[in-house]
């Protein structure tokens, strides 16, 4: 028998998932990471926490599977994008705990960039907004803190690279510093023209390119996890950030196809085609994938809050005592179109507006926490229409009444949910018949690097749908409902 290992290093934990030969799970284990909150917008890894974890993951996943390491062909590695670490390539030992993703700590000097009218510069060349979200401006923190003259950078001491790149290296006892392009498309210093790091904005950044990983392809030669780990040597032959990795895990390969994942947040990436689209809608202009020469670019949007909002009734205001219970409570509810906009963190797509905060709209004297529950769902539906909408206005012709979502991530596991999307969106919502997306796209990636599994063409035919939710309410009652929605936002927000 021969097996894939998918490492799946995420915010909140790490997962390994080991894949059989008709790429079907057959065994996974996980372990959480902890988080660091040091100062007000700040949120921190320990990245030596993340390796042992993952370390700890394959071992038990191994152990559970009763399989011998080497049936294992090949390791595929997905991950959290754009968090940031820097560490000593002598020693090996990282500078500071990662910068995730979430910080803010730089939004002070991308405010200062974009005084300076940067902001066309870096949306050209990166197809990104400025903002903290990215691993550039967290690099720069980091440098200036660690090496303010960057001599050692430029003697080729130290090493920068996102949570893949840092994996590589720990895996393959510092023989390969490479990422992948999605990833390196997510840093903000990644020209998606050239395809190659940028040397302009590198310069304006004080940034030497010697720090920086080689990008390769989403399926590659990455190196190979060193034997004192396993017992064997095993290459490492898929990489691809998390959204882009269940991107390819849901075969949207054909321009106009879109995936959106439900977890504590939303990402909805649209496949683009090969040529650059720069959103004039405040959506983000990234590489979904490059798979033996085929380079693909996506329009993605970015949703803050969608299952946290779950959380948030569960845990602030002890509405429910379970995720599962919004969904059985909001069936009960009356119909008294209340809005909830949860902008606990600011808006994302397509507003990028940090100042908005939550609001709950149209209260009765009567609402409870049925209504509440509702609206709170709700809200995925009518966020997710924002990034379909901002979607159509980027690529005139779209048809979004013709769109099929491919979703995925714990929220799908609610009936209830999946149809208020389906209702709010107007499209049609498609569950896979696997759910684990992001593990099986990098899965499927270093088992095809190797021979294992069909390409690109023959894996989208054997992708299957196990549930469909299509729209039930009219197309007026929808619009209805939607204007109401984009009312409550307006007043969330500062400054419109």
């Amino acid at each position: 028998m021969t097996y894939i290992l998918a490492i799946d290093q995420g915010t909140t934990s790490t997962r390994s998932i080991i894949f059989d030969k008709n790429l079907r799970v057959v065994q996974s284990s996980q372990k959480e990471i902890t988080q660091y909150f040091p100062k007000p917008g700040w949120v921190e890894h320990d990245p030596e926490e993340i390796f042992e974890t993952v370390i700890d993951t394959v071992r038990d996943v191994i152990n559970k599977t009763g399989i011998t390491v080497n049936e294992i062909v090949s390791i595929g590695i997905t991950n959290q994008r754009e968090t940031t670490i820097i560490w000593d390539a002598i020693s090996g030992k990282t500078l500071s705990r990662a910068i995730v993703w979430q910080d803010r700590r730089t939004s002070e000097y991308c405010k200062e960039l974009r005084s300076k009218s940067y902001e066309q510069f870096f949306q050209e060349k990166t197809g990104l907004l400025i903002d903290p979200y990215f691993s550039a401006t967290k690099l720069k923190w980091l440098l200036d803190k660690h090496d303010p003259d960057r001599e050692k950078s430029r003697k080729g001491e130290l090493k920068f690279g996102t949570i893949d790149s840092f994996l590589i290296w720990k895996l393959s006892k510092g023989s390969s510093h490479v990422s992948d392009i999605t990833n390196a498309s997510r840093t903000m210093m990644f020209n998606i023209k050239d395809q190659d790091w940028d040397i302009e904005i590198l310069n304006l950044l004080d940034i030497p390119i010697m720090i920086l990983p080689e990008v390769k392809e989403c399926a590659d030669e990455f190196g190979t996890v060193s034997s004192d780990f396993l017992g064997t040597p095993i290459p490492i032959n898929g990489v691809a950030g998390d959204q882009q990795a269940a991107t390819i895990g849901q075969a949207c390969f054909e321009k106009g196809m879109i995936k959106s994942t439900y977890g504590t947040g939303c990402f909805a990436l649209m496949n683009i085609g090969n040529q650059i689209v720069y959103s004039k809608n405040k959506l983000l202009t990234t590489i979904a994938y490059k798979i033996e020469g085929e380079l693909a670019f996506a329009l993605e949007g970015s949703i803050f809050i969608a299952g946290a909002v779950v959380q948030w009734l569960r845990d602030s205001i002890k509405i429910i005592g379970e995720a599962k219970e919004a969904g059985l409570l909001a069936k009960k509810a009356k119909d008294q179109e209340i809005y909830f906009v949860p902008a606990f963190t600011g808006l994302g797509a397509p507003y990028w507006d940090s100042e908005a905060r939550g609001g709950i709209f149209g209260l009765l004297r009567d609402t409870g926490r049925e209504e509440i529950a509702l609206a709170a769902l709700e809200s995925i539906g009518f966020q997710t229409r924002d990034l379909l909408e901002a979607m159509r206005k980027d690529l005139l012709g779209l048809d979004i009444q013709k769109v099929k979502l491919r979703v995925d991530g714990g929220m799908t596991q609610s009936i209830e949910t999946m149809q208020i999307l389906a209702d709010l969106s107007g499209v049609e919502i498609n569950i896979p018949e696997t759910q684990e997306s992001t593990a099986k796209g990098v899965a499927w990636l270093a088992g095809m690097k190797q021979g294992l599994y069909s390409k690109k063409e023959d894996y989208s035919k054997d992708w299957k749908v196990m549930k469909t939710f299509s729209p039930k309410i009219s197309s007026q009652d929808k619009e209805i409902r939607y204007s109401g929605w984009v009312d409550a936002v307006n007043k969330t927000r500062k400054s419109n």
